[in-house]
C-alpha cells in the first residue's frame, strides 16, 4: 500500500510591500514646474544695493542642477549635511534644492549667529560644505580644522576670499564651474522617497540648547498640502513676500515651499528688515501674501506706514509668537487687510493652528488646520475639558522625525505621534485655541527662541555682575522681550548702559536684553531658590509707565 505524504505544506510567505513612489522635493517643488512653464517667474530677489534679479522656473532650475553637479564634483554623497548662512538670494534657494536635488541634506542657519555658534553647528551637523554670503563670510574661519570640512564657498560679491584654516575656500561662481564634468549626472534627481531625510533646521526649543530637527522630503510637501491650501488657498498668481527669513521653518514655508508648490512666484529681500524697504515691496513688487510677526508688524504701525501700504495684499499672516488683541486690531483697522494669526513650530515645519479668512477672532490664535489634530492636556497627560488650561500638544504628517544624536529631549518632545509644544493653550466651546504663554521658561522675542540660562551666563562672566535673572516682560505692544534682572556686586561703579554694552558683545543681536535692571536683592525661596515669576513681578513694576530701551527689537517671525 502506498504511503501518502501529510506533511504540511511549507508556508508560503506573504508578498513583499511595494516599494515606497519615488518622491524627490526639488524636482517636486522646481522641475515640473520648469518642464511645464519654464517662462513662469519664480523669483524677484532684492540686492543689498537695490538691484532687482528675476528668475523663471526654467532658469532657476538650470541653476540648481549646476550647483548640484558641483556639489557632486566636490564629493558630497546622499545624506551628507551642507551648512547654509546666506542671505535671502537666489543662490540661497538654489544650494537648498540643489542639495535636496542629489539626497544631501542642506541646513540653513541663522544669519544671526556668532563665529563661535556656526562653529558648533558645523561640528555637531558633521558639515561637509559650509556656504556663505558676502556679509557672513567673516564667520568662516570659526569652521576651520572640523574633521568632516572640505569645502568653504562664498558668494563674495566681488570681495577677497576669507581664509580657512585646512579647508579648501572658493567663490560661488569658480565653486559652479568645475562642477561642469558632472551635470549630466543631474539630470536625473536622486531616488529619494517621501520619507528619505531632506533638511534640517536648528533650533533652541524648550531645552536652550541647539538641536537639529530633521525634516523628510515629504514634510515640504505636506505643509503646502494642508496649511497653504487649507489656509490661504494659494493659487500660481499669488505673490509672496516673507519678512520672516529663509533659515526660519517659518520662513523657508513661506518663500520657497508654498508659492513653489503651486508655481507662485516669491519676493526675496537680502537686506534687513525695515519699514521703508517693505513699503517698497508693497508698492513696487505687489505681494498678495505677506508674512511676518507680530514684532514686525508692530513696527510697521510705529513707522506711520500710509493707509494703503497694503492696498495689493490679501491676506498678511502672522506665527512666531501670541499676537496681543490690541495690537491685531490696531493694526487690520489701520490698513484694512485681514490678519491670519497661526502657532507653528520648528518640529512641526509650518502653521497647525491658523486664524481663517473671514472669520478670525483677536487674541485667539484660530482653528485647527486639516491635516492635524490638537489636544490639550494637564501635567499628567489627561486631556482637559474645553475652556481649561494645559499643554498643548500637535500631531500631523509634517513633523520631523526628531532631533539628530539628542535621544533624550527627542523622547521628551516626540511622543508616539504626538509633539509637544510647549506652549499653555486653552480651547474654546467653539474651538478656538487660544495661548496662555510657554510652558516653561523660555522666552520668545521676535518670533525667535531666546534661552534665559545663556543670557544669563554671559551676564555672569562680568566681573561685577554677582546675580542675574532673565524673564519675560511685554513691552508697551504687548509682546515678551527679555529683561535682565542683576544684583552687582558691594561698590559697582558700573551702570545698565555698561552691561548692555557687554552683552552686545557677546550675544546675537536676538538674544540681548532689551532692558537691564539693577537691583539689591532679588526674591528667593527659603531654600534660596530664585523664584522667577516674583522678580519678573518686580520687573513689571519698575517698568511700569517707562520707555522700552533703545535696544531696537528684532524683527522677524517665527519658529
Amino acid at each position: 500500500m502506498a504511503t501518502v505524504d501529510t506533511a504540511p505544506a511549507a508556508p508560503v510567505p506573504p508578498p513583499a510591500p511595494p516599494a515606497p513612489d519615488v518622491f524627490n522635493a526639488a524636482e517636486w517643488l522646481v522641475t515640473r514646474h520648469a518642464l511645464a512653464t519654464p517662462e513662469r517667474r519664480a523669483i524677484t530677489a532684492i540686492g543689498l544695493d537695490g538691484s532687482v534679479r528675476t528668475f523663471s522656473y526654467g532658469e532657476l532650475d538650470g541653476e540648481v542642477r549646476r550647483f548640484a553637479a558641483a556639489l557632486l564634483a566636490s564629493g558630497v554623497r546622499p545624506e551628507e549635511r551642507l551648512i547654509l548662512c546666506m542671505g535671502d538670494t537666489p543662490e540661497l534657494l538654489t544650494a537648498f534644492l540643489a542639495g535636496l536635488r542629489i539626497g544631501a541634506v542642506p541646513v540653513p542657519v541663522s544669519t544671526m549667529l556668532k563665529p563661535k555658534d556656526i562653529a558648533v553647528l558645523a561640528r555637531d551637523s558633521r558639515a561637509r560644505l559650509v556656504a556663505l554670503s558676502a556679509e557672513f563670510a567673516e564667520l568662516a574661519p570659526a569652521v576651520g580644522g572640523l574633521p568632516d570640512l572640505a569645502d568653504v564657498v562664498v558668494l563674495t560679491d566681488g570681495a577677497p576670499l576669507p581664509e580657512v584654516e585646512g579647508t579648501r575656500v572658493r567663490d560661488w561662481d569658480s565653486f559652479v564651474t568645475a562642477g561642469a564634468d558632472f551635470l549630466e549626472q543631474t539630470a536625473t534627481p536622486y531616488p529619494t522617497v517621501a520619507d528619505s531625510p531632506a533638511f534640517w533646521l536648528y533650533t533652541s526649543g524648550t531645552t536652550g540648547t541647539p538641536k537639529g530637527a530633521m525634516h523628510r522630503h515629504g514634510s515640504l510637501r505636506d505643509t503646502a498640502e494642508t496649511y497653504a491650501r487649507d489656509v490661504l488657498a494659494i493659487g500660481p498668481d499669488d505673490v509672496t513676500f516673507s519678512v520672516a527669513k529663509f533659515f526660519f521653518a517659518y520662513g523657508l514655508g513661506n518663500t520657497l515651499t508654498f508659492p513653489f508648490s503651486v508655481g507662485a512666484s516669491t519676493v526675496l529681500d537680502r537686506s534687513r528688515p525695515s519699514p521703508a524697504g517693505t513699503l517698497r515691496v508693497l508698492r513696487d513688487f505687489r505681494p498678495t501674501l505677506f508674512f511676518g510677526g507680530p514684532t514686525y508688524y508692530a513696527a510697521l504701525l510705529a513707522a506711520g506706514l500710509p493707509e494703503d501700504a497694503f492696498a495689493g495684499v490679501r491676506a498678511c499672516v502672522s506665527a512666531g509668537e501670541a499676537f496681543p488683541a490690541a495690537l491685531f486690531e490696531r493694526f487690520t483697522s489701520t490698513f484694512g487687510v485681514e490678519m491670519l494669526d497661526g502657532i507653528g513650530s520648528t518640529e512641526m515645519l509650518h502653521i497647525f493652528i491658523s486664524g481663517r479668512p473671514g472669520r478670525t477672532r483677536a487674541g485667539a490664535t484660530g482653528e485647527i488646520v486639516a491635516g492635524y489634530e490638537a489636544k490639550i492636556v494637564d501635567d499628567d497627560g489627561v486631556p482637559v475639558p474645553d475652556g481649561t488650561p494645559g499643554n498643548l500638544f500637535v500631531r500631523g504628517s509634517s513633523a520631523a522625525t526628531g532631533y539628530w544624536c539628542r535621544m533624550e529631549t527627542t523622547r521628551l518632545v516626540f511622543q508616539g505621534h504626538w509633539v509637544r509644544t510647549g506652549d499653555t493653550y486653552v480651547r474654546s466651546a467653539d474651538g478656538y485655541y487660544s495661548s496662555l504663554g510657554r510652558t516653561d521658561d523660555i522666552i520668545k522675542a521676535g518670533g525667535i527662541w531666546v534661552s534665559p540660562t545663556e543670557v544669563e551666563e554671559r551676564l555672569r562672566q562680568h566681573p561685577e555682575v554677582m546675580q542675574v535673572v532673565v524673564v519675560s516682560v511685554p513691552d508697551e505692544t504687548g509682546l515678551d522681550k527679555p529683561v535682565a534682572c542683576t544684583v552687582l556686586t558691594a561698590g559697582s561703579t558700573t551702570t545698565t548702559d555698561d552691561l548692555v554694552a557687554f552683552c552686545r558683545e557677546g550675544l546675537a543681536a536676538f538674544k540681548r536684553p532689551r532692558n537691564v535692571l539693577v537691583f539689591d536683592e532679588l526674591p528667593t525661596t527659603a531654600t534660596g531658590k530664585l523664584q522667577r515669576f516674583r522678580v519678573r513681578e518686580l520687573a513689571l513694576e519698575r517698568l511700569a509707565g517707562s520707555a522700552s530701551s533703545d535696544l531696537a527689537p528684532t524683527p522677524g517671525g517665527p519658529a
